[in-house]
């Protein structure tokens, strides 16, 4: 949140010795982030109040352009021919400046750069020659003055705000500086000007002056009808109304400076004071025109198939748990979100509702992501908003828009719903004392909790230990236990007052031989060419639908997250493939061709049955038993690796003709993956999906499957929109076993003896156990068996194919002999003869 300290301090009695760093310092202090501390006087050289006289509209060029004369006091342009003219008053002197933007009129008053000034970013202000025109000055917009980030138009003033010629430093508030700050999530108070103060106050110790504290008029009678049917969602709701509102007033340059320097664009007045009193309360407000609803506001859930069209102009399919706001003709708008285009205030509104209300803050974060709609009103909806601000809130708006916008508030005001206080939190007045590990001083506990609005009162246990009890604000939601309280203590001294004693450290073991199989496997395949990549870890349902699996498939019962950080990535992946495919995608999409990417993590396997978590307070230690239920219920969460490669395994170039990746590939990596592991996996022919049936390997050490390799399906990289013949591997790491001790390899001094074979065998009959039955059959003395040919044709028969291999024989003790390979040669192909009816190719 950005927020000028001008601001801040209005609500401060901190005196003058208290400057923008001494207030970033303080809100360190007592936990607030600030990002940047930037002042607003990065400008040198002349910058005026300029009027608009004249506008010449230029043609010819690709975009609209305008050579204005802008009256700025007394100078006139050394270098304007043109600064008499017969259409401008006598005695007005001119400067002609060609400017692109086309949000002012003649007449209106603007901030110019004069040559010799410098703006924020070092940018030179000079007399140029411009689109056939001179261009003596430059007429700013707010980013280029460095009071936000708006740079749709041009910054106008109202016109009663200075006169053309007066330095601009004093009308624009140069000399402020602006804080931005980033609360933590907990704290949806700090998203105002009241509750930064508030916190301010108690972290320098100054007095607070609360901009909420309104002499609220008895209301008479209802405002406008209203009805709540759904009271979790929505808790309180109040209406103003407001007559006789001149809708085209202008917002006072006070407020829009306000507004400006927090980062909101100024829109119209009702919608400016509506933004002014959510940044100055921290409570969001919506402003109805009052024409446009038909009948009583009822608060309720939206229906099957209701639609609304935002004020965004986007219209957006309703769900079931979406809080809305109904009239007489349906949904007209998107509780604690957005607005509904239908009661939208516009130019000609004159008589306008305003609303306040606490809505359940669950609900609005589902909705929020659900529609993908995070407004500034849900960021603080979703965090607590104060209930019994409402009425304050409407009051302050009506006042501004009776003041400014010179409407009548009519005395009626709805307030219906019920707030229920926070129950009290009791603790030993010397928790923090205990907590901290220091003894602070006498009253410090009850002055602190007193500071953030508690109500404090002391009594004695029936032991004889002090307590106090603190019953919250109505804005503090998040204290609930006594280690909340503590918290407030701790944080508003100084966690700097905290003695500090660093443990000893232990002796270590090292690493564990997971730990160190996980850092050698993601090693391995970083050196084999692999790029680490951590994608999102919750996924999808339609994935499971895009990958083929069938209704009743197993991998489809998965853990359902209640919050989820997207509303359609609401399940806990069970599969690495998903989140590291979505990566790929996104890569290919933004020109990459060529990629190979890995992932080890966790995957979350829920059982058939899975058990139901237990409640645990934090009252007491959990007992024994209780924490067996509570692991009991944990799902299963074993470690995976997963490859995903696309394009290229091996580039082109001068060296010659690249190598597309392929299923060997996949399979590839599974057996670096088992060799970093320490075992040696079997390659089985398998049909798994989302792998495309002819082309997927079961991976397995000994007879027990660990997981899949190979190409993905051409129906599954069509819905995924996927490169071409996208290949994968996942393994369960936590399947393959540990090996007990890796002893030293030997290795043999003597020479080896190499051998080749081409067998014929039947076609189905996969290559690689072919090769595990030469292996079985050549003993100890074979070393190594590589396949290096495969052929199938009418020299080998219909059904038939051969494969040659390279067999090494060697013996660790002696220097073979021919006659001693050769033997062991033909106990390998008895084997194979055995098992699959293999012979020679002749």
């Amino acid at each position: 949140m950005r927020v000028p300290v001008s601001w801040l301090t209005e609500h401060l009695d901190a005196g003058e010795a208290v400057g923008p760093q001494e207030l970033a310092d303080a809100f360190v202090r007592i936990g607030i982030e600030v990002d940047d501390v930037r002042a607003l006087g990065d400008v040198s050289g002349p910058l005026v109040v300029g009027r608009v006289v004249e506008i010449e509209e230029l043609t010819g060029f690709k975009k609209p352009i305008r050579y204005c004369r802008v009256e700025v006091g007394d100078e006139a342009s050394d270098t304007d021919d043109e600064a008499e003219d017969d259409d401008i008053a006598p005695g007005i002197k001119t400067r002609g400046i060609v400017c692109g933007a086309s949000n002012f009129a003649e007449g209106d008053l603007v901030i110019v750069a004069l040559p010799g000034a410098v703006l924020p970013g070092g940018f030179a202000i000079a007399a140029r020659k411009t689109y056939g025109k001179v261009s003596d000055g430059m007429i700013c917009s707010a980013r280029e003055l460095g009071l936000g980030d708006d740079h749709t138009g041009i910054l106008v003033l109202p016109s009663a705000t200075a006169s053309p010629g007066d330095d601009a430093r004093p009308v624009l508030g140069l000399d402020d500086t602006v804080l931005e700050l980033a609360p933590t999530p907990d704290r949806g108070y700090a998203l105002s000007v009241r509750g930064l103060a508030r916190e301010l106050a108690c972290a320098l110790d100054v007095p607070f002056g609360d901009p909420a504290s309104l002499d609220l008029p008895e209301g008479e009678g209802e405002a406008w009808p209203v009805r709540i049917e759904d009271p979790g969602g929505c808790g309180r709701f109040v209406v103003r109304r407001i007559t006789g509102l001149d809708a085209s007033a202008p917002t006072p340059w006070w407020m829009r400076r306000r507004l400006l320097l927090a980062g909101i664009r100024s829109i119209s007045l009702a919608v400016d004071v509506t933004n002014y009193v959510m940044l100055e309360l921290g409570h969001p407000l919506h402003a109805w025109d009052t024409a446009s609803v038909k009948g009583e506001l009822v608060v309720r859930r939206a229906e099957p198939g209701e639609k609304l069209t935002t004020l965004d102009d986007v219209e957006r399919a309703l769900d079931p748990d979406d809080v809305v706001i109904a009239d007489d003709t349906g949904a007209v708008s998107l509780a604690g979100t957005m607005g509904g285009a239908s009661t939208e205030i516009t130019v000609d509104s004159t008589d306008v509702l305003l609303e306040a209300a606490h809505w359940d803050p669950a609900s609005i974060s589902r909705t929020a992501r659900r529609h993908k709609l995070f407004s500034e009103a849900a960021k603080r909806f979703e965090r607590f908003t104060d209930p019994q601000l409402c009425p304050a809130a409407v009051e302050l708006a009506a006042r501004l828009l009776r003041r400014y916008g010179d409407g009548s508030i009519q005395p009626g005001r709805t307030d219906v719903g019920q707030v229920v206080p926070f129950p009290a939190v009791t603790m030993p007045i010397d928790l923090p004392d205990r907590v901290a590990g220091t003894r602070y001083e006498r009253g410090v506990t009850v002055r602190r909790l007193g500071q953030i609005g508690c109500k404090i009162s002391v009594g004695t246990s029936a032991e004889g230990t002090a307590l106090v009890s603190a019953i919250p604000p109505s804005w503090r939601n998040d204290l609930t236990k006594p280690a909340d309280l503590v918290e407030e203590v701790l944080r508003l001294e100084g966690y700097d007052s905290i003695p500090s004693t660093l443990p000893p450290a232990p002796a270590g073991t090292g690493l564990t031989d997971a730990q160190r199989r996980r850092r050698t496997v993601s090693r391995a395949l970083a050196e084999a060419g692999y790029v680490e990549v951590l994608p999102f870890p919750f996924m999808s349902p339609a994935v499971w639908d895009a990958f083929g699996l069938a209704e009743d498939d197993v991998r489809r019962h998965t853990i359902q997250v209640r919050n989820p950080l997207e509303a359609d990535k609401d399940q806990l992946a069970g599969t690495l493939l998903p989140g590291l495919l979505e990566t790929l995608q996104r890569n290919a999409s933004r020109g990459f061709k060529d990629i190979a990417l890995f992932h080890i993590g966790q995957v979350v396997l829920p059982g058939s049955n899975p058990l139901p978590v237990p409640e645990l307070g934090v009252d007491h230690r959990p007992s024994d038993e209780e924490l067996a239920l509570l692991e009991a219920a944990v799902p299963a969460q074993p470690l995976h690796v997963a490859v995903v490669l696309a394009g290229q395994r091996q580039r082109s170039g001068w060296w010659g003709e690249g190598e597309q990746a392929s299923w060997a590939d996949a399979v590839q990596a599974a057996r670096l993956v088992g060799e970093a592991a320490g075992v040696t996996l079997r390659v089985r022919s398998a049909d798994l999906a989302p792998w495309h049936p002819g082309r997927c390997a079961e991976l397995a050490v000994g007879d027990w499957p660990v997981g899949h390799a190979g190409e993905l399906h051409p129906k599954v990289v069509e819905a995924l929109g996927l490169p071409k013949r996208t290949v994968a591997m996942e393994l369960d790491l936590d399947a393959i076993p540990l090996p007990d001790g890796r002893p030293a390899p030997s290795v043999s001094p003597y020479p080896p003896v190499l051998l080749d074979v081409a067998l014929v065998a039947d076609a189905k009959v996969p290559a690689a156990d072919l090769a595990e039955a030469l292996v079985a059959g050549g003993g100890d003395l074979l070393e190594d068996v590589r396949l290096f040919d495969a052929y199938a044709g009418d020299q080998v028969g219909e059904g038939k194919r051969s494969l040659a291999y390279k067999l090494r024989f060697r013996a660790a003790d002696r220097t073979l002999t021919v006659e001693e390979a050769t033997k062991a040669r033909d106990a390998a192909l008895a084997e194979a003869a055995s098992r699959f009816g293999a012979g020679l190719r002749t």
